[in-house]
Protein backbone atom coordinates (compact mmCIF):
# COMPACT_ATOMS: atom_id res chain seq x y z
CA UNK A 1 0.00 0.00 0.00
CA UNK A 2 1.40 3.37 -0.96
CA UNK A 3 1.92 5.86 1.89
CA UNK A 4 -0.86 8.36 2.52
CA UNK A 5 -0.24 11.62 0.73
CA UNK A 6 -0.21 14.65 3.03
CA UNK A 7 -3.23 16.94 2.69
CA UNK A 8 -2.79 20.55 1.60
CA UNK A 9 -3.93 21.68 5.03
CA UNK A 10 -1.15 19.78 6.83
CA UNK A 11 1.65 21.91 8.18
CA UNK A 12 5.33 21.17 7.54
CA UNK A 13 5.69 19.16 10.75
CA UNK A 14 2.75 16.93 9.86
CA UNK A 15 3.90 16.50 6.27
CA UNK A 16 7.29 15.34 7.53
CA UNK A 17 5.75 13.01 10.08
CA UNK A 18 7.04 15.12 12.97
CA UNK A 19 3.77 16.43 14.38
CA UNK A 20 4.04 14.42 17.59
CA UNK A 21 7.47 15.86 18.26
CA UNK A 22 6.48 19.45 17.57
CA UNK A 23 5.95 21.41 20.79
CA UNK A 24 2.34 22.50 21.21
CA UNK A 25 1.28 25.02 23.85
CA UNK A 26 -1.17 23.80 26.47
CA UNK A 27 -4.05 26.04 25.25
CA UNK A 28 -3.73 24.50 21.79
CA UNK A 29 -3.65 20.93 23.12
CA UNK A 30 -6.75 21.53 25.25
CA UNK A 31 -8.76 23.34 22.59
CA UNK A 32 -12.35 21.99 22.82
CA UNK A 33 -13.31 19.36 20.24
CA UNK A 34 -17.07 19.86 20.60
CA UNK A 35 -19.39 22.65 21.68
CA UNK A 36 -20.14 20.71 24.86
CA UNK A 37 -16.46 21.02 25.87
CA UNK A 38 -16.53 24.84 25.89
CA UNK A 39 -16.58 26.20 29.45
CA UNK A 40 -17.91 29.44 30.86
CA UNK A 41 -20.53 30.27 28.22
CA UNK A 42 -23.58 28.34 29.40
CA UNK A 43 -25.89 31.23 28.50
CA UNK A 44 -24.95 30.56 24.85
CA UNK A 45 -24.14 26.85 24.79
CA UNK A 46 -26.15 25.42 27.70
CA UNK A 47 -29.38 23.44 27.23
CA UNK A 48 -31.38 26.66 26.80
CA UNK A 49 -28.56 28.69 25.25
CA UNK A 50 -29.01 30.85 22.17
CA UNK A 51 -26.70 28.78 19.95
CA UNK A 52 -28.13 25.52 21.23
CA UNK A 53 -31.61 26.61 20.16
CA UNK A 54 -30.35 27.72 16.75
CA UNK A 55 -28.69 24.36 16.12
CA UNK A 56 -31.76 22.45 17.27
CA UNK A 57 -33.99 24.38 14.88
CA UNK A 58 -31.35 24.46 12.11
CA UNK A 59 -31.76 28.21 11.70
CA UNK A 60 -28.17 29.37 11.98
CA UNK A 61 -27.81 32.92 10.68
CA UNK A 62 -24.96 35.41 10.66
CA UNK A 63 -23.61 36.25 14.10
CA UNK A 64 -21.35 38.70 15.89
CA UNK A 65 -19.46 37.34 18.89
CA UNK A 66 -18.65 40.16 21.32
CA UNK A 67 -16.43 39.51 24.31
CA UNK A 68 -12.95 39.84 25.82
CA UNK A 69 -9.97 37.75 24.66
CA UNK A 70 -9.73 34.11 25.66
CA UNK A 71 -13.47 33.45 26.06
CA UNK A 72 -13.84 30.99 23.17
CA UNK A 73 -15.05 33.10 20.24
CA UNK A 74 -12.78 31.52 17.60
CA UNK A 75 -13.22 28.02 18.99
CA UNK A 76 -17.01 28.23 19.01
CA UNK A 77 -17.05 29.54 15.43
CA UNK A 78 -14.91 26.60 14.26
CA UNK A 79 -17.06 24.07 16.13
CA UNK A 80 -20.21 25.67 14.72
CA UNK A 81 -18.94 24.95 11.21
CA UNK A 82 -18.38 21.30 12.17
CA UNK A 83 -21.84 21.02 13.77
CA UNK A 84 -23.57 22.47 10.69
CA UNK A 85 -21.30 20.80 8.10
CA UNK A 86 -20.28 24.15 6.65
CA UNK A 87 -16.86 24.84 5.18
CA UNK A 88 -14.92 26.86 7.74
CA UNK A 89 -13.00 29.83 6.38
CA UNK A 90 -11.16 32.30 8.58
CA UNK A 91 -9.87 35.78 7.84
CA UNK A 92 -8.57 38.56 10.06
CA UNK A 93 -9.41 42.20 9.55
CA UNK A 94 -5.87 43.00 10.68
CA UNK A 95 -4.28 41.30 7.66
CA UNK A 96 -7.05 41.30 5.01
CA UNK A 97 -8.10 43.91 2.46
CA UNK A 98 -10.74 44.22 -0.25
CA UNK A 99 -8.84 41.90 -2.63
CA UNK A 100 -8.69 39.18 0.04
CA UNK A 101 -12.42 39.52 0.71
CA UNK A 102 -13.20 39.19 -3.02
CA UNK A 103 -11.23 35.94 -3.21
CA UNK A 104 -13.04 34.52 -0.20
CA UNK A 105 -16.45 35.53 -1.55
CA UNK A 106 -15.70 34.07 -5.02
CA UNK A 107 -14.60 30.78 -3.45
CA UNK A 108 -17.76 30.70 -1.33
CA UNK A 109 -19.95 31.28 -4.42
CA UNK A 110 -18.21 28.45 -6.27
CA UNK A 111 -18.62 26.21 -3.24
CA UNK A 112 -22.29 27.10 -3.02
CA UNK A 113 -22.87 26.09 -6.64
CA UNK A 114 -21.59 22.64 -5.68
CA UNK A 115 -24.05 22.45 -2.76
CA UNK A 116 -21.60 23.28 0.02
CA UNK A 117 -22.13 26.23 2.38
CA UNK A 118 -19.46 28.42 3.97
CA UNK A 119 -19.09 29.70 7.51
CA UNK A 120 -16.82 32.72 7.24
CA UNK A 121 -15.19 33.64 10.54
CA UNK A 122 -14.00 37.26 10.58
CA UNK A 123 -11.64 37.94 13.47
CA UNK A 124 -11.35 41.55 14.71
CA UNK A 125 -14.25 42.47 12.43
CA UNK A 126 -14.44 45.95 13.97
CA UNK A 127 -11.12 46.82 12.33
CA UNK A 128 -12.69 46.79 8.85
CA UNK A 129 -13.69 50.25 7.63
CA UNK A 130 -17.24 51.14 6.56
CA UNK A 131 -16.74 50.24 2.89
CA UNK A 132 -15.19 46.89 3.78
CA UNK A 133 -18.02 46.11 6.21
CA UNK A 134 -20.55 47.01 3.52
CA UNK A 135 -18.98 44.47 1.16
CA UNK A 136 -20.27 41.67 3.42
CA UNK A 137 -23.91 42.66 2.99
CA UNK A 138 -24.66 41.05 -0.42
CA UNK A 139 -23.09 37.68 0.44
CA UNK A 140 -24.87 37.64 3.81
CA UNK A 141 -28.22 38.48 2.24
CA UNK A 142 -28.11 35.88 -0.53
CA UNK A 143 -26.78 33.12 1.74
CA UNK A 144 -23.39 32.80 0.07
CA UNK A 145 -21.80 32.85 3.53
CA UNK A 146 -22.88 32.58 7.13
CA UNK A 147 -20.74 35.34 8.58
CA UNK A 148 -19.51 35.02 12.15
CA UNK A 149 -17.62 38.11 13.25
CA UNK A 150 -15.60 38.36 16.45
CA UNK A 151 -14.88 41.61 18.25
CA UNK A 152 -13.62 42.77 21.62
CA UNK A 153 -15.24 46.19 21.08
CA UNK A 154 -18.84 47.26 21.54
CA UNK A 155 -20.55 46.44 18.20
CA UNK A 156 -22.97 49.35 18.66
CA UNK A 157 -20.06 51.77 18.27
CA UNK A 158 -17.73 49.88 15.92
CA UNK A 159 -19.96 48.10 13.37
CA UNK A 160 -22.21 49.56 10.69
CA UNK A 161 -25.92 49.60 11.44
CA UNK A 162 -26.55 47.77 8.16
CA UNK A 163 -24.22 44.94 9.14
CA UNK A 164 -25.66 44.73 12.66
CA UNK A 165 -29.20 44.54 11.30
CA UNK A 166 -28.28 41.35 9.43
CA UNK A 167 -26.50 39.61 12.31
CA UNK A 168 -27.36 38.60 15.83
CA UNK A 169 -24.99 39.74 18.57
CA UNK A 170 -24.01 37.09 21.15
CA UNK A 171 -22.09 38.24 24.21
CA UNK A 172 -19.22 36.08 25.47
CA UNK A 173 -18.60 36.61 29.17
CA UNK A 174 -15.23 36.58 30.95
CA UNK A 175 -14.67 33.19 32.53
CA UNK A 176 -15.55 33.09 36.21
CA UNK A 177 -13.54 31.29 38.90
CA UNK A 178 -15.51 28.05 38.45
CA UNK A 179 -14.82 27.97 34.71
CA UNK A 180 -11.11 28.70 35.22
CA UNK A 181 -10.99 25.87 37.78
CA UNK A 182 -12.50 23.53 35.17
CA UNK A 183 -9.67 24.45 32.82
CA UNK A 184 -7.08 23.83 35.53
CA UNK A 185 -8.58 20.38 36.15
CA UNK A 186 -8.47 19.57 32.42
CA UNK A 187 -4.87 20.74 32.27
CA UNK A 188 -3.91 18.53 35.22
CA UNK A 189 -5.60 15.54 33.58
CA UNK A 190 -3.75 16.19 30.32
CA UNK A 191 -0.40 16.63 32.09
CA UNK A 192 -0.93 13.76 34.50
CA UNK A 193 0.15 15.88 37.48
CA UNK A 194 -1.29 18.46 39.88
CA UNK A 195 -0.43 22.12 39.76
CA UNK A 196 2.28 22.72 42.38
CA UNK A 197 0.21 25.31 44.25
CA UNK A 198 -1.42 25.51 47.65
CA UNK A 199 -5.13 26.46 47.79
CA UNK A 200 -4.53 30.19 48.15
CA UNK A 201 -2.00 30.27 45.31
CA UNK A 202 -4.41 28.33 43.08
CA UNK A 203 -7.09 30.96 43.70
CA UNK A 204 -4.58 33.74 42.98
CA UNK A 205 -3.60 32.07 39.70
CA UNK A 206 -7.27 32.01 38.66
CA UNK A 207 -7.57 35.74 39.43
CA UNK A 208 -4.42 36.47 37.43
CA UNK A 209 -6.11 34.96 34.37
CA UNK A 210 -8.58 37.86 34.53
CA UNK A 211 -11.38 35.87 32.90
CA UNK A 212 -9.19 34.74 29.98
CA UNK A 213 -9.24 30.96 29.48
CA UNK A 214 -6.24 30.95 27.16
CA UNK A 215 -4.26 33.02 29.65
CA UNK A 216 -5.18 30.68 32.51
CA UNK A 217 -3.67 27.69 30.67
CA UNK A 218 -0.59 29.67 29.65
CA UNK A 219 -0.06 30.70 33.27
CA UNK A 220 -0.52 27.10 34.44
CA UNK A 221 2.12 26.01 31.94
CA UNK A 222 4.49 28.65 33.30
CA UNK A 223 3.94 27.33 36.83
CA UNK A 224 4.88 23.79 35.80
CA UNK A 225 7.98 25.07 34.00
CA UNK A 226 9.09 26.97 37.10
CA UNK A 227 8.54 24.28 39.76
CA UNK A 228 11.36 22.02 40.89
CA UNK A 229 10.68 18.44 41.92
CA UNK A 230 8.37 18.31 44.95
CA UNK A 231 8.08 22.11 45.18
CA UNK A 232 4.71 23.69 46.04
CA UNK A 233 4.29 27.45 45.68
CA UNK A 234 2.34 29.70 48.02
CA UNK A 235 0.63 32.91 46.83
CA UNK A 236 3.63 35.17 47.44
CA UNK A 237 6.01 32.82 45.62
CA UNK A 238 3.58 32.50 42.73
CA UNK A 239 3.37 36.25 42.23
CA UNK A 240 7.14 36.56 42.40
CA UNK A 241 7.64 33.82 39.80
CA UNK A 242 5.01 34.97 37.33
CA UNK A 243 5.51 38.70 37.93
CA UNK A 244 1.69 38.97 37.58
CA UNK A 245 -0.16 39.36 34.33
CA UNK A 246 -0.93 42.94 33.28
CA UNK A 247 -4.60 43.87 33.57
CA UNK A 248 -6.66 43.86 30.37
CA UNK A 249 -7.22 47.53 29.68
CA UNK A 250 -7.18 49.46 26.43
CA UNK A 251 -7.22 53.18 27.11
CA UNK A 252 -8.95 53.83 23.79
CA UNK A 253 -11.47 51.01 23.93
CA UNK A 254 -14.36 49.50 25.81
CA UNK A 255 -12.54 48.66 29.07
CA UNK A 256 -11.58 52.32 29.43
CA UNK A 257 -15.16 53.55 29.12
CA UNK A 258 -16.54 50.81 31.36
CA UNK A 259 -14.19 51.70 34.22
CA UNK A 260 -14.56 55.48 33.97
CA UNK A 261 -18.33 54.98 33.94
CA UNK A 262 -18.05 52.78 37.04
CA UNK A 263 -15.90 55.42 38.78
CA UNK A 264 -18.30 58.25 37.95
CA UNK A 265 -21.40 56.33 39.05
CA UNK A 266 -19.71 55.23 42.29
CA UNK A 267 -18.96 58.87 43.11
CA UNK A 268 -22.51 59.90 42.19
CA UNK A 269 -23.80 57.08 44.41
CA UNK A 270 -21.74 58.39 47.38
CA UNK A 271 -19.66 55.20 47.67
CA UNK A 272 -16.05 56.31 48.29
CA UNK A 273 -14.79 52.72 48.65
CA UNK A 274 -16.06 51.60 45.24
CA UNK A 275 -14.86 54.88 43.73
CA UNK A 276 -11.34 54.35 45.09
CA UNK A 277 -11.34 50.77 43.77
CA UNK A 278 -12.12 51.87 40.20
CA UNK A 279 -9.70 54.79 40.45
CA UNK A 280 -6.92 52.39 41.44
CA UNK A 281 -7.92 49.91 38.72
CA UNK A 282 -7.39 52.62 36.12
CA UNK A 283 -4.18 53.98 37.63
CA UNK A 284 -2.77 50.46 37.94
CA UNK A 285 -3.54 49.84 34.26
CA UNK A 286 -1.64 52.94 33.17
CA UNK A 287 -4.40 55.49 32.69
CA UNK A 288 -3.23 59.12 32.46
CA UNK A 289 -3.78 60.60 35.96
CA UNK A 290 -4.60 64.00 34.45
CA UNK A 291 -7.48 62.43 32.51
CA UNK A 292 -8.82 61.12 35.82
CA UNK A 293 -8.30 64.48 37.50
CA UNK A 294 -10.31 66.18 34.73
CA UNK A 295 -13.12 63.67 35.18
CA UNK A 296 -13.20 64.34 38.95
CA UNK A 297 -13.61 68.07 38.16
CA UNK A 298 -16.54 67.13 35.92
CA UNK A 299 -18.08 65.06 38.73
CA UNK A 300 -17.71 68.00 41.12
CA UNK A 301 -19.70 70.33 38.88
CA UNK A 302 -22.21 67.80 37.53
CA UNK A 303 -23.09 65.72 40.59
CA UNK A 304 -22.18 67.88 43.58
CA UNK A 305 -22.61 71.35 42.18
CA UNK A 306 -23.93 73.99 44.56
CA UNK A 307 -24.66 71.43 47.28
CA UNK A 308 -20.96 71.84 48.14
CA UNK A 309 -19.19 74.45 45.97
CA UNK A 310 -15.94 73.55 47.73
CA UNK A 311 -15.92 70.23 45.80
CA UNK A 312 -14.89 72.06 42.62
CA UNK A 313 -12.12 73.85 44.50
CA UNK A 314 -10.83 70.53 45.89
CA UNK A 315 -10.98 68.82 42.48
CA UNK A 316 -9.08 71.65 40.79
CA UNK A 317 -6.54 71.68 43.61
CA UNK A 318 -5.98 67.93 43.10
CA UNK A 319 -5.22 68.53 39.43
CA UNK A 320 -2.76 71.30 40.35
CA UNK A 321 -1.17 69.11 43.03
CA UNK A 322 -0.59 66.33 40.51
CA UNK A 323 0.96 68.83 38.08
CA UNK A 324 3.25 70.02 40.89
CA UNK A 325 4.17 66.66 42.44
CA UNK A 326 4.06 64.32 39.46
CA UNK A 327 3.80 60.56 39.80
CA UNK A 328 3.49 58.62 42.06
CA UNK A 329 2.96 61.19 44.86
CA UNK A 330 0.42 63.21 42.90
CA UNK A 331 -2.01 60.31 42.58
CA UNK A 332 -2.78 60.64 46.30
CA UNK A 333 -4.18 64.13 45.70
CA UNK A 334 -6.53 62.72 43.05
CA UNK A 335 -7.59 59.96 45.44
CA UNK A 336 -8.30 62.57 48.13
CA UNK A 337 -10.45 64.53 45.67
CA UNK A 338 -12.35 61.35 44.74
CA UNK A 339 -13.08 60.69 48.43
CA UNK A 340 -14.20 64.30 48.98
CA UNK A 341 -16.51 64.36 45.95
CA UNK A 342 -17.92 60.92 46.74
CA UNK A 343 -18.76 61.92 50.32
CA UNK A 344 -20.07 65.41 49.48
CA UNK A 345 -23.84 66.11 49.40
CA UNK A 346 -25.13 65.56 45.87
CA UNK A 347 -27.13 67.88 43.65
CA UNK A 348 -27.47 68.22 39.90
CA UNK A 349 -29.70 71.30 40.23
CA UNK A 350 -27.08 73.61 38.70
CA UNK A 351 -26.44 71.13 35.88
CA UNK A 352 -30.18 70.78 35.18
CA UNK A 353 -30.66 74.56 35.34
CA UNK A 354 -27.87 75.09 32.80
CA UNK A 355 -29.38 72.56 30.38
CA UNK A 356 -32.86 74.09 30.70
CA UNK A 357 -31.56 77.62 30.17
CA UNK A 358 -29.52 76.51 27.14
CA UNK A 359 -32.54 74.78 25.64
CA UNK A 360 -34.70 77.93 26.01
CA UNK A 361 -31.90 80.19 24.72
CA UNK A 362 -31.78 78.12 21.53
CA UNK A 363 -35.55 77.97 21.12
CA UNK A 364 -36.49 81.58 21.91
CA UNK A 365 -34.11 83.28 19.51
CA UNK A 366 -32.51 86.73 19.84
CA UNK A 367 -34.91 88.43 22.21
CA UNK A 368 -34.02 91.93 23.41
CA UNK A 369 -33.54 92.27 27.18
CA UNK A 370 -35.94 94.70 28.92
CA UNK A 371 -34.94 98.30 28.23
CA UNK A 372 -34.55 99.24 31.88
CA UNK A 373 -31.43 97.05 32.21
CA UNK A 374 -29.81 98.25 28.95
CA UNK A 375 -27.05 100.87 29.01
CA UNK A 376 -27.72 104.18 27.29
CA UNK A 377 -24.38 105.66 26.23
CA UNK A 378 -25.98 107.97 23.61
CA UNK A 379 -28.80 110.50 23.69
CA UNK A 380 -30.73 108.57 21.05
CA UNK A 381 -30.72 105.47 23.22
CA UNK A 382 -31.90 107.48 26.24
CA UNK A 383 -34.74 108.86 24.15
CA UNK A 384 -35.67 105.30 23.25
CA UNK A 385 -36.03 104.47 26.92
CA UNK A 386 -32.78 102.51 27.40
CA UNK A 387 -31.94 102.40 31.12
CA UNK A 388 -35.17 104.18 32.10
CA UNK A 389 -36.63 102.93 35.36
CA UNK A 390 -33.63 100.84 36.38
CA UNK A 391 -33.32 100.46 40.17
CA UNK A 392 -29.85 100.11 41.63
CA UNK A 393 -30.22 97.19 44.05
CA UNK A 394 -27.67 98.50 46.54
CA UNK A 395 -29.78 101.63 47.03
CA UNK A 396 -32.79 99.65 48.26
CA UNK A 397 -33.28 98.86 51.98
CA UNK A 398 -33.09 95.10 51.42
CA UNK A 399 -30.34 95.27 48.76
CA UNK A 400 -32.88 93.72 46.39
CA UNK A 401 -35.01 95.63 43.86
CA UNK A 402 -37.13 92.72 42.68
CA UNK A 403 -37.14 93.94 39.09
CA UNK A 404 -37.74 91.55 36.16
CA UNK A 405 -34.68 90.91 34.03
CA UNK A 406 -36.14 88.54 31.40
CA UNK A 407 -37.19 89.73 27.92
CA UNK A 408 -40.71 91.11 28.10
CA UNK A 409 -42.05 88.70 25.47
CA UNK A 410 -40.61 85.74 27.35
CA UNK A 411 -41.77 86.44 30.88
CA UNK A 412 -40.15 85.30 34.08
CA UNK A 413 -38.66 81.75 33.98
CA UNK A 414 -37.39 79.37 36.67
CA UNK A 415 -34.44 77.08 35.87
CA UNK A 416 -32.60 76.65 39.17
CA UNK A 417 -34.50 74.66 41.79
CA UNK A 418 -32.07 73.79 44.60
CA UNK A 419 -32.92 70.81 46.79
CA UNK A 420 -32.96 70.98 50.58
CA UNK A 421 -29.47 69.41 50.85
CA UNK A 422 -26.02 70.64 51.78
CA UNK A 423 -25.13 74.26 51.05
CA UNK A 424 -28.18 74.53 48.76
CA UNK A 425 -30.40 74.42 51.85
CA UNK A 426 -29.18 77.99 52.57
CA UNK A 427 -29.57 79.01 48.92
CA UNK A 428 -33.16 77.72 49.00
CA UNK A 429 -33.90 80.01 51.94
CA UNK A 430 -32.46 83.03 50.10
CA UNK A 431 -34.44 82.31 46.94
CA UNK A 432 -37.67 81.91 48.93
CA UNK A 433 -36.99 85.20 50.75
CA UNK A 434 -36.34 87.04 47.46
CA UNK A 435 -39.45 85.52 45.93
CA UNK A 436 -41.55 86.95 48.75
CA UNK A 437 -39.93 90.38 48.36
CA UNK A 438 -40.44 90.27 44.61
CA UNK A 439 -44.10 89.41 45.06
CA UNK A 440 -44.55 92.20 47.63
CA UNK A 441 -42.81 94.81 45.45
CA UNK A 442 -44.76 93.66 42.42
CA UNK A 443 -48.08 94.03 44.22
Amino acid sequence: MSPKRPQASDNLFAAAGLERDAPRPLPDRLRPRSLADVVGQDHILGPDGALTRMLQTRTLGSLVFWGPPGTGKTTVARLLADATELQFEQISAVFSGVADLKKVFDAARARREMGKGTLLFVDEVHRFNKAQQDSFLPVMEDGTVVMVGATTENPSFELNAALLSRARVLIFKPLDAAAIEQLFSKAEAAEGRKLPLDDEARAVLARMADGDGRASLTLAEEVWRSAREGEVFNAAQLQEILQRRAPIYDKSADGHYNLISALHKSVRGSDPDAALYYLCRMLDAGEDPLFLARRVVRMAVEDVGMADPQALVIANAAKDAYDFLGSPEGELAIAQAVIYVATAPKSNAAYSAYKSAMRLAKQAGSLLPPKHILNAPTGLMKNEGYGSGYQYDHDTPEGFSGQDYFPETLGRQTFYDPPDRGFERDIRKRLDYWAKLRAAKGS
